[in-house]
């Protein structure tokens, strides 16, 4: 049986003629720092300061010992961040140029020192550019001539920390005869039948070869065996009537454990286990009158996807823990999110990451790393990135969650709109590896998942790549140069792309920024804001809405509530449009450090007031209304498999609660369909109208419209009272009860300004007069009504 030892322990980096004593995985910034030779590069200004680390040339080195009784020894590593020299008592085992690979090599019977050399990333992609020439970038960095994650390089919500080290585990792996290569599980399912094709590769030593082997194969009762003298060996197993594998909100999600025995007679040489699923998987791209479709379809099920983009979830990715990804994965759920998109300028995340997907029913789109630049299709490039792609394409596919590859991001728009073409005067920039490549790697090796050549990408050159009306589209224009009311002007027919920003939690402020006076523009909130004019955009955008605020607490506070407001004008807009528009992205669900950016979670993992919203816009039921051509409209959407059956109740108040008119309506609203319908005389309101509002209710949900912007409305100053109750049972848990008195719109307690790790269990919330909110708070056991008081918010009159 094969004997693997983990190389975690007994590592040295060398720094100014000291060998420190690290662990594996990680990487320099964190190894200096554990040290004392390195601030936290993610307090104040100190990412400057550290610069200099991804510029310099670094060494670790520990003793290896290779003798075993078996014939061979492998050194594997899962992850080599990223122009490496391995060597092993003076002599090269080889070099690498690519953070998204694993290399093995063989060691059999050595020992000695055991040296791996990182260059600067600079450096190899300088080298690299020098052989393909000049490529445009939206960034400075040299991303593009450099298989690493780009925003190592530094982002529009990222710090530039150039990072080097064996950022994934190291092991040495002892076997004889022969071990399993790759396993390359093909499922699917149709007519209440699952069949699983196992497509096996083996490595035999000298003694092996020509053996004859038994793979063996069980899934699910299922089993199958098969002989071989070869390399490779085919096994089929069939499984009647199996649990299928849903997305969240749809069904169950069944896993199966897959297990793959390789054996010499009586004698186990290797075991590989991962758990599947059966479902199928369509990407319904269809020309009609509206364009071209871009609608996930699984298990049959046309789906409006509810999704989030992903971005690493540290700067520093070999930090990440199972235990985060669940936790941060965890919170997209709670969101209601169904899909998380896998950004283009990071990584293929450790399989941790996918298990939790597969478990909690999270859709995945996964893109190829390829981000907002040219990228040369020349060598040494093309053959790392075709090795890269077949690796990666393999370790994923058994993933049942794995729904998409989509090949880039943005490049096919940058090329047609950024100024690329006249720039590259002809040269390759990576069009050949999105419509060429890419695809032909996804139909030969995982052949049940669809393929998009890029986000955005409209299907073809005969349309603009971000045409909205024909498949996937990045709406950018509003946050960059709009009021997000103009999220409503159109239908994409897929949003996979938009967002808004928002600063991180108060708490994660005074972490991220010890001892500063906060203001907008005060040093720390400037250094930790990094897109382009983001902190005049943030500023303009509320001031569209409110009058802008002298004091940082309200200014901190209606920033959040502007971006929570932003995301759910579009949501509401496209969800309601179903099934033209049939799904929409959030950028982004999380940070990798403490920043002002577009996530509803912060760098510290706090989530904004738009995480909670989020649970409220991706409900299955959502109930809106909406401002249109020819009054308000209501909106009822209905993601489920059942009729909902309601009884709408709409009122139109006076700024001081009066009922002016009311109206119940009895609406059906069919399975997986919407209604839309304008609201009726009696109760609507006039454009224009600052004294009255309109709410909706029906099921417990409820939707508020409102004529003008906050700022033009009379609203009253909001009085409400505030007492604390202690909850029983374990933990500190109290409820905050607030009763109002006049209308209190979008309420929010921010709960880490009573603890630090203190978290609420609502977001925003709109009180009638007369009306009473319970927000249960965790991690606080205080009773003071005052303390609650201080750390609650609403709109003002202006």
């Amino acid at each position: 049986m094969k004997d693997v030892t983990l190389l975690s322990e007994g590592w040295s980096l060398h720094h100014e003629g000291r060998a420190l004593g690290v662990r594996v995985p990680g990487c320099v910034h964190d190894d200096l720092h554990a040290h004392g030779l390195l601030p936290d590069p993610f307090l104040g200004s100190n990412e400057t300061e550290v610069a200099w680390v991804g510029t310099t040339p670094w060494t670790y080195s520990r003793a290896l010992d290779a003798a075993t009784a078996h014939e061979r020894t492998d050194l594997v590593f899962d992850g080599l961040d990223t122009a490496a020299e391995v060597v092993l008592a003076g002599r090269e085992l080889g070099r690498t140029r690519n953070m998204h690979r694993s290399y093995r090599f063989d060691v059999t019977g050595r020992s000695g020192e055991l040296t791996v050399r990182f260059a600067s990333a600079y450096e190899e992609a300088e080298a690299v550019r020098a052989v393909v020439g000049e490529r445009p970038n939206v960034y400075p960095a040299p991303s593009q001539y450099i298989r690493k994650m780009a925003s190592s390089f530094g982002w529009d919500w990222g710090p530039t920390l150039v990072t080097a080290g064996m950022w994934r585990p190291v092991r040495l792996e002892h076997w004889s005869t022969a071990r399993v290569a790759r396993v390359r599980p093909v499922v699917t399912v149709a007519r209440d039948l699952g069949r699983v094709v196992v497509q096996v590769e083996v490595e035999r030593t000298a003694t092996g070869d020509g053996r004859r082997l038994t793979a063996r194969a069980t899934v699910a009762g299922a089993e199958s065996e098969t002989e071989f003298t070869g390399n490779t060996a085919v096994l089929n197993l069939e499984v009647p009537g199996p649990d299928l594998w849903w997305p969240r909100g749809y069904g169950e999600q069944q896993l199966y454990e897959l297990e793959l025995t390789l054996s010499d007679g009586d004698d186990t040489l290797d075991v590989w286990r991962q758990r599947i699923g059966f479902r199928t998987v369509e990407l319904d791209r269809e020309v009609d009158e509206h364009g071209t479709a871009f609608t996930l379809v699984v298990n049959g099920v046309r789906l409006f996807a509810r999704g989030v983009n992903w971005i690493p979830d540290d700067a520093l990715p070999s930090r990440v823990t199972p235990d985060r990804y669940r936790r941060r994965l965890t919170q997209a759920a709670e969101a209601n999110v169904d899909l998380v998109r896998v950004w283009g300028g990071g990584i293929y995340e450790d399989d941790a990451f996918y298990d939790v997907c597969d478990e909690l029913g999270l859709m995945v789109w996964q893109d190829f790393l390829f981000a907002c630049a040219a990228y040369p299709e020349e060598q040494p490039l093309r053959g790392e990135i075709e090795a890269e792609a077949r690796e990666n394409v393999v370790r994923l596919m058994p993933h049942p969650s794995l729904v998409l590859w989509n090949g880039n991001n943005e490049n096919l728009w940058g090329f047609r709109d950024w100024g690329w073409e006249p720039e590259l005067a002809g040269n390759s920039w990576g069009e050949g590896y999105y419509l060429g490549l890419l695809p032909r790697v996804v139909a030969e090796l995982d052949p049940t998942r669809p393929y998009t050549a890029g986000s955005p990408w409209s299907g073809s050159w005969d349309h603009h790549p971000n045409d909205p009306g024909h498949g996937t589209h990045h709406s950018w224009e509003v946050w960059n140069r709009r009021d997000f009311a103009d999220y409503r002007d159109s239908v994409p027919r897929f949003v996979a792309e938009f967002g808004w920003q928002a600063p991180p939690a108060m708490a994660t402020l005074r972490r991220a920024l010890p001892g500063e006076a906060l203001a907008p523009d005060s040093p720390g909130m400037l250094h930790h804001q990094k897109a382009e004019d983001g902190q005049n955009k943030l500023d303009t955008g509320l001031s569209r809405h409110f009058v802008p605020p002298r004091d940082f607490d309200r200014w901190h506070y209606l920033t959040q509530l502007v971006q929570a407001r932003a995301i759910a004008a579009g949501i509401e807009h496209w969800r309601s449009h179903w099934p033209v528009c049939a799904g929409t992205i959030v950028w982004q669900l999380n940070d990798c450090w403490p920043v002002t950016s577009w996530s509803a979670i912060d760098g510290d993992g706090r989530p904004k007031p738009l995480h909670h919203e989020l649970r409220r816009l991706y409900a299955d039921r959502l109930l809106s209304v909406q401002p249109g051509p020819e009054g308000p409209v209501l909106a009822l959407v209905n993601q489920t498999a059942h009729t909902w059956s309601t009884t709408v109740s709409l009122r139109r108040l006076s700024a001081d609660g009066a009922v002016r008119a009311e109206h119940t309506w009895r609406v059906e609203v069919d399975a997986r369909s919407v209604v839309r319908a304008p609201v009726p005389p009696p109760v609507t309101i006039e454009p224009g109208a600052d004294k009255e509002y309109l709410v909706a209710d029906a099921d417990g949900l409820r939707a508020l419209h409102f004529a003008v912007p906050d700022r033009d409305f009379a609203y009253p100053r909001p009085r409400f009272d505030v007492r604390v109750e202690p909850v029983t049972g374990p933990g500190d848990r109290v409820d905050v009860v607030v009763t109002a008195h006049t209308l209190v719109r979008d309420l929010l307690l921010q709960p880490d300004r009573l603890a630090p790790d203190a978290a609420a269990d609502r977001g925003l919330t709109s009180l009638l007069p007369g009306e009473q909110a319970r927000i249960r708070v965790s991690g606080w056991s205080g009773a003071d009504p005052r303390a609650a008081r201080a750390a609650l918010f609403c709109v003002e009159p202006a």
